[in-house]
């Protein structure tokens, strides 16, 4: 869950400077930063409760953090770097659970 908060801060903060800077070039950025907060909430809220599904939502969070990732490494802003790098982090530390995916009854 750290490295979620952290990385769903980095992302909420590169978001910000992305919008408030009025630079076109970096309204991709921006968007998968928002992105990146969405699911970094959303998987912090499945890991508190100990959703069954936690793996799930640890693996989607993975891939978007990796997006997020890419797409702010290709930036030289302070905001960019730190984002990329707890994106990274992030990717990582979810990976380890996203093996633990909820597997769905077929026989019902």
């Amino acid at each position: 869950m750290k490295a979620c908060a952290e990385a769903m801060l980095a992302a909420r903060q590169c978001a910000n400077a992305c919008i408030r800077s009025g630079d076109r070039s970096l309204e991709a950025c921006a968007l998968i930063d928002l992105d990146c907060v969405a699911i970094c909430e959303a998987t912090i809220s499945a890991l508190s409760r100990e959703s069954s599904h936690h793996g799930d939502f640890c693996a989607l969070c993975a891939h978007v953090c990796r997006a997020c990732a890419q797409e702010c490494g290709q930036h030289q802003h302070a905001h960019c770097k730190r984002c990329a790098e707890a994106c990274k982090a992030c990717a990582a530390a979810c990976d380890v659970h996203a093996g633990e995916r909820h597997a769905l009854d077929t026989h019902a």
